[in-house]
Formats: C-alpha cells, sequence, structure tokens
C-alpha cells in the first residue's frame, strides 16, 4: 500500500474521521504513516469547518503499536539515529495531545504500546468491549516513548502495567483505571464516538478550545513536557545502548520472524509463572 493510502480520511459533518488503514498488519505504525498522520491532522487543525477528530483503526485492530518488521529493517547507527526516530513517534503520538481540537481515539481489537500512547494522548478514548490495552515494550528489552501513563492513572498502576510489561488489560479494567471514558459493544464504537464528536463540535468552539487549553496547561505546569521530554531521553539511551534480552529478541526476529520473536518473549514469562 503507498504511503498516500496508509491513512483515510473521512468527515461527518463537522467531525473529521481519520482512519489508520494499514489492515494486513493490524495497522502497526511505520515511519510513512506516522509522517502522513502528522501532516494529515496538522490540515485538520487548520481546517476551520472542522470541530473534532476521532482518530481509529481499519480491520481487526486500532493497533498493536509501532511496526517492529519495519524497525528490524532500519539501520540504527548511533544515539542520533536512535534520537531522529523516537522523535518522529513521540511527535506522532503527541499530536493528538497537542491538537487545538478535541481528539477522541476509538479503539478495538488491539491497543498496545505506541497505539495506547497514542490512546492515551486523544481528550477521550472509547473501547469496544474485547479491546486488549497494554505496553509490552520492557519484555523486549525497550522503553516508553510517551510517559503518559502516570499522569493518566497513579504511580502504582503505571509501574504495574509498565514494569511488568502487562498487555492484557481488558476493556473493563482500563475503564476502571481512568484510562478509557467509556466501553461499548465493539461494531457501535465509531457510531459512539461519532456521538461524542458530535457534542463537542455543537458546544462553543471558543469555549472548547480555550477549555482543554486550560487543562492541557494545568498538566504543563506540574511539569508534563519537562517529565515527557525526559522520559525520551531515556528511552532513546536505553534504545542506543546494547541489551541481551533486546538482542536476542532482535536475533530470532531476523533469523525466524516476528511471530516467532513474539512467542519466545511471552514463552518466557509462562515457564516463570508455571
Amino acid at each position: 500500500m503507498s504511503a498516500k493510502n496508509n491513512i483515510e480520511i473521512e468527515y461527518d459533518s463537522s467531525v473529521a474521521v481519520l482512519s489508520f488503514n494499514r489492515p494486513e498488519v493490524l495497522n502497526a505504525f511505520d515511519n510513512e504513516l506516522m509522517e502522513n498522520t502528522i501532516s494529515k491532522v496538522d490540515d485538520l487543525n487548520k481546517n476551520e469547518s472542522v470541530k473534532a477528530i476521532i482518530v481509529r483503526g481499519q480491520g481487526r485492530a486500532f493497533s498493536p503499536g509501532f511496526d517492529l518488521k519495519a524497525a528490524a529493517n532500519r539501520e540504527m547507527r548511533d544515539v542520533g539515529d536512535w534520537e531522529k526516530q523516537l522523535q518522529l513517534q513521540f511527535d506522532f503520538i503527541m499530536q493528538f495531545w497537542n491538537s487545538p481540537k478535541p481528539t477522541i481515539a476509538a479503539v478495538h481489537g488491539f491497543c498496545l504500546a505506541g497505539a495506547f500512547e497514542l490512546a492515551l494522548a486523544c481528550d477521550i478514548t472509547v473501547a469496544g468491549e474485547n479491546t486488549k490495552f497494554g505496553e509490552p515494550e520492557v519484555r523486549f528489552g525497550t522503553g516508553i516513548v510517551a510517559m503518559l501513563l502516570p499522569w493518566i492513572t497513579g504511580p502504582k498502576q503505571a509501574k504495574h502495567i509498565l514494569l511488568t510489561g502487562e498487555d492484557q488489560i481488558t476493556a473493563d479494567e482500563a475503564l476502571s483505571m481512568g484510562i478509557v471514558n467509556k466501553v461499548v459493544p465493539d461494531e457501535v464504537v465509531l457510531n459512539a464516538a461519532l456521538e461524542i464528536g458530535h457534542k463537542t463540535a455543537k458546544a462553543g468552539q471558543r469555549a472548547v478550545h480555550f477549555t482543554k487549553k486550560a487543562i492541557n496547561n494545568s498538566y504543563e505546569i506540574m511539569g508534563l513536557n519537562q517529565a515527557l521530554k525526559s522520559s525520551l531521553n531515556f528511552d532513546i539511551l536505553l534504545n542506543a545502548a546494547p541489551d541481551p534480552l533486546k538482542e536476542q529478541f532482535s536475533k530470532i526476529r531476523k533469523e525466524k520472524g516476528l511471530g516467532a520473536a513474539i512467542e519466545w518473549r511471552d514463552n518466557r514469562f509462562l515457564r516463570e509463572n508455571e
């Protein structure tokens, strides 16, 4: 699929619906998709007729996160390469937090890793009842790009998820932790998101804009931006440094494929729990 077709944008009156369109890989985020999304969201931000933005995924899932197959083919020679790559991923996630318009994530299937962080960055998240959430990064020796979770939940819940690499959080559990706003049957996720989007669109637009800005500014006063930048720097150093777990995962991925590498990763935890 060409880069220009890896996302789709449709309009329901004044609500824009941006759909990730790589269903053959469950909408995993590669660089082309991220760069294209950043450009399209910038256009939507400037479009005065658009009052709210919904982001969703085509096919069986919202997204499992960043494309590990694409990462395997990417030559990362030094810290500078990692800084450039992870900054792109960070900007891709945080554009939904920083958008001057309400952003709504409509998620289903898998919502993991970078996709989980993107859903956290949106103002409102609607989840299908069978959605699975989580952050498995530590299980294969990497880290978190946008450390939003402790700001959305709390340190105890964030540490439990992030330090174990938990990736089987149910929609109801996510709701209880404040990670999502609403859980609905899978088949009505988009309709539920549109209903919320239209409510924000009918409200006073200057009031909506400045209310979102005021809420975000409250977090910025508490140090959100500084904390996220610091966390991103840690992630750059983590990824640039050699690590036996990460190297073994990469070796299996290269020799036997991504499925085998993920099976090896998960089996390590199964054996420890037996």
